[in-house]
This record gives C-alpha cells, structure tokens and sequence, in this order.
C-alpha cells in the first residue's frame, strides 16, 4: 500500500474517531454496528461542498443525467 493510500486511511480513522469519541457503547457489537453507520454515510450521504454542496450519492446521479 503507498504512502498516499495510508495517509488517507489515517485521515479518514481520525476523522471517525472524533466524530464517535463522546459515544459509549455496551459491547464490540454496537461499536462495530455504530462504524458501519458512520462509514456508510461518510460515503453516501454527508454534504460536500466540492460537490457543489451535494453528497457524493447525489452528485453522482447528477452527473450521470448530464453524461446521458
């Protein structure tokens, strides 16, 4: 893995990190549900504002109908 890939990985943990910190879960399970949340909607549904204020789900629908 190069260096770029493992800088962003650190970035991305960090930011998951502080956003969950004051969060307190009963067991692995409710942690490991609780992560999945978070990281389907870092990749799905938080607003960009390089995507013109979009989530990345909805600019990508945007930006195939003008491929189309």
């Amino acid at each position: 893995m190069g260096k770029a890939m493992v800088s962003l990985l650190l970035n991305i943990f960090h930011l998951m990190k502080s956003e969950m910190m004051d969060e307190h879960f009963e067991n692995p399970e409710s942690l490991a549900q609780a992560m999945t949340e978070w990281i389907e909607f870092y990749n799905n549904r938080r607003i960009r504002t390089k995507l013109k204020g979009k989530s990345p789900v909805k600019y990508r629908e945007l930006a195939n109908q003008l491929i189309a």
